[in-house]
């Protein structure tokens, strides 16, 4: 696997992409112990790697559905990565959405694709009412769950387009870590390349 970080199908994705995108992520570790700096930096290459093969595989399942991302950008210009995206979704995920404008076109195919029922809508409406208060009721202090009256409420017909398009939003990430999951089965790491959380090495780190 000379020069290969990974092999996806047969196909070698070259050591060179991780590099790349490492030289544009700085690394934010303050390690200065040779020791713990080399473990910091083993890690950001693995974590590296999932990300560039996670481009990779978006970039088949792209031609599959006869799909066509924009233009690939340098890895330079990466978008920067916001926490709330990290914290819902992990770094890996996060960042492989930043970095690669296939994984993006893909996730916005499968958010369109799936469908959400009128009952699941209304569920959420019923079941989260501590979200449509009125800004009249949230300044008064009313209890969603017991004494708000109907007034206090947005009517469902106002909010229900926004409540569709955010059960719309998380089925499709889940559909898009469904997808990753089967579609990263099979690739194969060189060494020193493993996913960082791979317990068949020493120092794996359980992260998304």
């Amino acid at each position: 696997m000379t020069g290969h970080a990974a092999v996806v199908d047969g196909e070698g994705v070259a050591k060179e992409r991780v590099d790349a995108l490492l030289r544009a992520v700085p690394a934010r570790d303050r390690e200065t112990r040779p020791e713990a700096l080399a473990r910091a930096e083993r890690q950001r290459r693995r974590w590296a790697t999932q990300v560039v093969v996670t481009d990779e595989l978006a970039r088949r399942a792209c031609a599959d559905r006869g799909l066509k991302p924009p233009a690939e950008v340098s890895p330079a210009q990466v978008l920067a990565v916001a926490e709330t995206d990290v914290a819902d979704l992990g770094s890996i995920v996060a960042a492989a959405l930043a970095h690669s404008p296939a994984a993006r076109v893909l996730l916005d195919r499968l958010e369109r694709e799936q469908d959400v029922p009128e009952a699941a809508v209304r569920d959420y409406y019923e079941r989260n009412r501590d979200r449509f208060l009125t800004p009249e009721a949230l300044r008064r202090g009313a209890d969603p769950f017991g004494g708000a009256v109907a007034g206090d409420f947005l009517p469902y017909e106002d909010v229900r387009e926004g409540v569709a398009r955010e059960l719309r939003r998380a089925a499709g990430r889940r559909a898009f870590f469904d997808w990753l999951d089967r579609a990263r089965a099979g690739v194969v790491y060189a060494h020193g390349y493993e996913h960082p959380g791979d317990p068949s090495h020493p120092d794996h780190e359980h992260r998304h």
